[in-house]
């Protein structure tokens, strides 16, 4: 068999190998978070969402803004030697970030089973 055969016959296999993988994993949410960092924003983003009061009054400041708490959720990282602390009856994490006028910031938030909530922002 000439190598332009070989070389069909192994097209022909990669493009129906592509064709199966890619309609098995349309239809699913499927993420590949393996590393910590991506594990513990995709677990905050996914829950719902609550606001204290220390956050509030923050957010009212007009200096951050919910974008920039998404963002944060979506690039930010998490400092993991101040995480992962037991608080009540969830986890404590800090996750750092920026917001969109380029302000350096820290997001304190309280991971629960069911929900999560943000507990301070804090400007570096």
């Amino acid at each position: 068999m000439k190598f332009y055969q070989r070389f069909a016959y192994y097209l022909v296999g990669l493009i129906m190998g592509c064709f199966f993988v890619a309609m098995v994993l349309s239809g699913k949410d499927t993420r590949c978070n393996y590393f910590p960092n991506a594990r513990v924003l995709n677990d905050l983003s996914t829950k719902p969402f609550n606001l204290s009061e220390e956050a509030t009054k923050k957010l009212n400041e007009k200096w951050v803004t919910i974008t920039d708490i998404k963002n944060t959720l979506k690039y930010g990282d998490v400092d993991f030697d101040k995480s992962n602390i037991k608080f009540e009856s969830g986890k404590k994490y800090f996750i750092e970030g920026k917001t969109t006028s380029n302000i350096q910031i820290t997001l304190e938030f309280i991971n629960y089973p069911d929900k999560v909530v943000l507990k301070d922002i804090i400007k570096k």
